[in-house]
């Protein structure tokens, strides 16, 4: 992609965003980002058309067949079908209706049961019922005011000794970020250790577009079902 149409994308996200939290809506404008793509993958800023390079790597360490995995905000499914190609029983979700209609048209004979579904809307059921978690740049997607709600609702879905994966940004301060993309602070990812959470392992990775900003797959293990007091 030119350099020019995605500086372009770029700020036409962060406008979008701005424009919908006037209106308290925080995640309406992913939609109509997908919309105005006309299935071009091209025109979606965060789409690489391909399975994140982390997550690549950490599958070649693991077995996940029979594994009960999740994707959290799946965009157009490249993650999600990754995971089912290595045997896991992966459910993948996105608030966005045309991003799930997309995912279902580009992998036609899928075995990833695709869905619309609001991650601050989830069903009970799912509560400690995913041995995987995989989360990419979905909670450094949606704004500070929310944050605690976001990490809440990701951290209530594993089951005990299961794996979280979080790829995102990293901040080191807690100084309000530009956004969107808002980068994710230790602070805030701190949170997942009232649930129970240990950190196993982060995988840097360098994004060659953004070079100095700070990004990595975390590896979290939960180790007790708790709540936080």
């Amino acid at each position: 992609m030119q350099e020019e149409n995605l500086n372009e994308l770029r700020q036409k996200v962060k406008d979008l965003s701005l424009d919908y939290q006037k209106k308290d809506d925080y995640t309406g404008w992913f939609d109509v980002i997908y919309q105005d793509a006309l299935e071009n993958p091209d025109q979606i800023p965060w789409a690489k058309k391909q399975a994140h390079p982390c997550l690549k790597q950490w599958l070649e360490t693991v077995d996940i067949i029979n594994k009960k995995a999740l994707v959290i905000g799946c965009g157009l499914g490249d993650d999600s079908e990754i995971l089912a190609e290595k045997g896991a029983n992966v459910t993948a979700f996105d608030i966005a209706p045309s991003s799930i209609e997309w995912c279902k048209k580009r992998f036609k004979n899928s075995s990833v049961n695709y869905l619309v579904a609001d991650l601050l809307q989830l069903d009970q059921s799912w509560e400690n019922s995913f041995d995987l978690i995989f989360e990419s740049r979905t909670i450094q997607a949606l704004p500070l005011k929310i944050r605690k709600e976001v990490i809440e609702a990701i951290a209530t879905l594993l089951k005990p000794k299961g794996t979280l994966l979080i790829v995102t940004r990293i901040r080191e301060t807690n100084d309000h970020p530009d956004g969107p993309p808002w980068a994710v602070s230790e602070e805030e990812l701190s949170q997942l250790f009232e649930y129970g959470y240990e950190e196993i392992t982060r995988i840097p990775y360098l994004d060659p577009n953004h070079p100095a900003i700070q990004q990595a797959l975390i590896e979290y293990q939960r180790n007790l079902p708790r709540t936080p007091n």
